[in-house]
């Protein structure tokens, strides 16, 4: 019998195996944006529009009845509002790994993770070594995470003469390293906690596990509930981005409708002779609608939302963050302070040697499982790549910094990263000449 769209059949690994390739291409992608915001960022910072330019985005949003108030700068809803859907789709993505993806193999999970604690750990050490005694010292958690669309992006350059185990290392890595960033940034960068906010907070929560274990399946439904916690969690005193971590790890991976029941509706609407039958309110139509939303339903909450919103966090949100955020005057004297070098410091030698001592440690306890194809010269210049820690680095810098400190700050974090980056892309490029493409 002859088909109209012939089309290769699909294995239970394209579900996990499709997604993060699409999750490759889009960091990939943001990579290059991030670059040209950042850069434009910058360039408007140090130019006769710099006043203009910063002022903007200091431009009071939001809504005032009476004696209430709630409004915020237009940076503070880019950083606390538009990123909270960044860190959603962070979560969406490690929970899909975990669950569906190759790290729900514990011992393949554990290496990346140990290479994201000691990511963190060490860098923290290095910075507070220069910093303790000194204003600023609170600022450790700027030196902890992975810039994961730059380091992607760094990749994509090589194709296929790296090992893809490489790019999924890296990208778990940063991954993990995002959430323990943001983690910290809850405990370490948070306000006075307000009991009875964060309490609200929880039980929206606690509503929308309940709703997702009853069986509502309305995404615009959960926005409104995500939307709410959200506002209690701000309120709260701790970091309003929080909220996308817990509601992504929270979101369900499994699909409504499986795969038989699917292939069973569908083979019901395709079994009426060919002609009008969808029209009225008849039986034809109602298998044809329930054959619609068994194909919507065919995919876990995980990946319906990674493919909605992947593209919006990268192509819109991120580069809308870096434009706000670079936006850094360039001087001589912020480069010299002890904040600038304990930045750099952290980032371009607690990065890589955080990574190797801790995944080599692991690997050679037997707590992780090291793949064959991955060799430690690929894992050193990954190490190095890690060190660019441009988006969540100006994020949490931005909460850790007072404003005398703060271009200091981001001098430390775009120096830094673009050192990082001239490292670890050199030790690829001569790995790579040595290496044939297969």
């Amino acid at each position: 019998m002859a088909v109209d769209n012939p089309d290769l059949p699909h294995e239970l690994a394209d579900r996990f195996t499709v997604p993060f390739a699409r999750f490759l291409k889009v960091e990939a992608a943001t990579g290059l944006l991030l670059l040209l915001a950042a850069t434009a960022g910058m360039a408007l910072a140090n130019s006769p529009w710099s006043g203009p330019f910063l002022a903007f985005w200091e431009t009071p949003i939001g809504l005032h009845f009476g004696p209430w108030d709630f409004s915020r700068s237009l940076q503070h809803w880019i950083n606390d509002g538009l990123m909270t859907f960044f860190f959603f789709v962070i979560a969406l993505e490690l929970k899909r790994e975990l669950v569906l993806g190759e790290l729900r193999h514990p011992r393949l999970a554990a290496l990346p993770l140990a290479g994201a604690v000691g990511g963190m750990l060490v860098p923290v050490f290095l910075y507070l070594a220069f910093m303790t005694g000194k204003p600023g010292a609170h600022g450790w958690g700027t030196v902890m995470a992975t810039d994961t669309a730059f380091v992607i992006g760094c990749l994509a350059l090589f194709g296929n003469r790296i090992p893809p185990s490489l790019r999924l290392f890296l990208l778990s890595l940063a991954i993990f390293d995002d959430v323990g960033a943001i983690l910290v940034v809850a405990v370490g960068y948070g306000e006075a906690l307000n009991w009875g906010a964060l309490g609200l907070g929880i039980a929206g929560l606690a509503v929308v596990a309940a709703s997702a274990r009853v069986g509502i399946r309305s995404i615009p439904l959960y926005f409104l509930f995500g939307g709410i916690i959200w506002l209690f969690i701000d309120a709260s005193g701790i970091h309003a981005t929080v909220a996308g971590v817990v509601l992504g790890l929270m979101t369900p991976t499994r699909a409504w409708v499986s795969d038989a029941r699917l292939r069973g509706i569908l083979e019901r609407v395709l079994s009426y002779p060919v002609g009008e039958h969808w029209s009225g309110d008849n039986a034809d139509r109602r298998d044809l609608r329930r054959a619609g939303i068994a194909v919507t339903e065919s995919l876990s909450p995980v990946e319906r939302l990674e493919l909605m919103l992947h593209p919006w966090a990268g192509f819109v949100i991120m580069p809308i963050f870096a434009l706000a955020n670079a936006g850094v005057s360039i001087s001589a004297a912020d480069m010299g302070q002890s904040v600038s070098v304990a930045i750099f410091v952290g980032l371009v030698l607690g990065k890589p040697i955080g990574v190797l001592a801790f995944s080599w440690l692991a690997a050679r306890i037997g707590l992780a499982t090291k793949v064959p194809d991955l060799s430690w010269r690929f894992m050193t210049a990954g190490a190095f790549l890690t060190g660019i820690g441009f988006t969540m680095a100006v994020f949490i810098a931005g909460l850790a910094y007072s404003p005398a400190m703060i271009d200091a700050a981001k001098i430390g974090i775009l120096f830094g990263s673009v050192i990082s980056a001239a490292l670890g892309l050199s030790m690829l490029v001569w790995l790579t000449s040595r290496r044939p493409a297969t």
